[in-house]
């Protein structure tokens, strides 16, 4: 009788989430199809992880049987993990995107940004000046990123369309109602929109999106064996000659897999044996644990990210 309540809990707990992922895909293609109506020169942030994968599958939705009406925007800090851009390319070759890359090298080379140097040494916060640059480029006025509001404190703040000035500052103060999700895109010359259509979503409902559309993904997302080593308590890649490591970090050879994909530098992985979908579902399902906590640059200050979206982060 206890196996069967159980069953019976694990369908409903199932159906409902369903149902809830249901809702937040008609929420998300609303978004998208607000963002064509009202902007001129909008542009998909895209990185390769799974929350701008899974934006990719809902801008393909909103504007089926059309193609995506916009470009994709990558800014590279070269500190990516391969599997990430091996499947960053072929994605937009398979669904023939358009794709624009601009990268951190490019910032440090002009003398724009000053790349860190020693243990905790990453290119993550450099990005923000490529982006701003990439943005007054190409004239866009709306920027769609992937941020969730479960991934960090600072998310829950904005809005679904936020509003940077001609800096590409957030003020976090002034920001506009969204009633009766009445998306208001008008802005003032010289600023722009971060448009957020997963706003409402957590790593658990992107999950049960991805494995209720198929959605092939990275394989790094996946448990496999990988040279590792300890620091702070977190694992760290030890195949990539990026990732700092002083000579007494051992180097071990672990079963793990990476529950976000940033910066080699910045980013953890979990010990873990989930090499399918469903069996990473299952394992978020009854995690204690944010993914942020494998982000290391989420911990240099209690408010890291907030300042960093005030200065124009994604």
């Amino acid at each position: 009788m206890e196996t069967l309540l159980k069953d019976i809990g694990a369908t409903i707990n199932q159906e409902t989430q369903t149902l809830q992922v249901n809702e937040l895909e008609n929420e998300a293609i609303y978004i998208f199809r607000e963002v064509a109506a009202q902007f001129e020169r909008p542009v998909l942030l895209f990185s390769g992880g799974k929350d701008s994968i899974t934006l990719v599958r809902l801008a393909q939705k909103a504007f089926w049987p059309a193609k995506i009406p916009f470009p994709l925007l990558h800014i590279d800090t070269g500190h990516n993990f391969p599997e990430t851009i091996e499947f960053r390319d072929r994605l937009v070759d398979e669904l023939g995107l358009e794709l624009i890359v601009r990268h951190v090298q490019d910032s440090i080379n002009q003398g724009k940004v000053v790349e860190e140097t020693g243990k905790y040494a990453s290119r993550n916060i450099l990005q923000t000046t490529t982006l701003l640059d990439a943005i007054e480029e190409f004239k866009f006025d709306a920027c769609i990123g992937g941020a969730r509001r479960d991934e960090e404190k600072a998310r829950a703040k904005e809005r679904i369309f936020s509003v940077r000035d001609d800096f590409g500052q957030w003020d976090e103060k002034n920001q506009r109602p969204e009633l009766f999700d009445m998306l208001n895109g008008t802005i003032e010359l010289g600023q722009n929109v971060r448009v957020f259509p997963i706003s409402n979503w957590t790593e658990l409902d992107v999950w049960s999106y991805i494995l209720k559309e198929q959605i092939e993904i990275p394989s790094i997302y996946f448990a496999h064996k990988r040279h590792t080593f300890l620091r702070d308590g977190l694992i760290w890649s030890a195949q990539d000659e990026v990732v700092f490591r002083a000579k007494e970090e051992a180097v071990k050879e672990r079963t793990v897999r990476f529950r976000t994909v940033g910066d080699m530098s910045c980013t953890a992985a979990v010990e873990s044996d989930a090499d399918t979908i469903e069996k990473v579902v299952a394992e978020i399902r009854i995690s204690k644990i944010s993914e942020r906590g494998a982000r290391i640059d989420d911990k240099r200050s209690e408010a890291a990210m907030e300042k960093r979206k005030q200065q124009g982060y994604f």
